[in-house]
Order: C-alpha cells, then structure tokens, then sequence
C-alpha cells in the first residue's frame, strides 16, 4: 500500500488514494514552523481492519523524526494510536 503525502506549508495529509480516489487520510496543520497538529483520521470500509490509519499516523511521526518538529494529536485516533505505542512518543 502506498501511502502519499501532501504539504502545502500551512497545512498537510498523508493518504491512500486508488484510481483517484482518496481511500484514506489524515489531515494536519502546521503550528508554527516546528510542530503539527493531527486533526483528522478516516479510512474508508474498503480499508478498514488492515492498519491503514496506524500507518498514516506513522507517516507524520517519520516526518516529524526528520524535520525534528513535534506532534499533537488532536484527532481521537491519532491520540489513540500515540497512547498504544510508546516508541513513537518521542515526536509529541
């Protein structure tokens, strides 16, 4: 599965698109030039059960690693996977 990004400066998302059509994606917004704010998850039933929203999560956390900025996960489920797994708590 591939999993894209976007980022226009103020604001981003990593996604799974097929044929077009965006099958999941997570929004976020810059605050400031050295934190992000997740503020939506949704994957659609296609997807669901196959960990596509866990490895979008995980997208934002690579690229807060490599441009050492922090996160904030507004969206539940961004909070939730961030509470679940330890060894990514590093970028909040």
């Amino acid at each position: 599965m591939d999993i894209q990004h976007e980022d226009n400066g103020t604001k981003g998302r990593f996604f799974v698109a097929e044929n077009g059509k965006t099958l999941a994606e997570m929004t976020y917004t810059w605050a400031g030039t050295d934190r992000i704010i997740i503020d939506h998850t949704e994957v659609s039933d296609v997807l669901r059960g196959k960990n596509v929203g866990k490895q979008l999560v995980m997208g934002a956390v690579n690229m807060a690693r490599d441009k050492k900025i922090s996160i904030i996960p507004l969206c539940p489920f961004a909070n939730s996977v961030f509470k679940k797994t330890p060894d990514i708590q590093d970028v909040l």
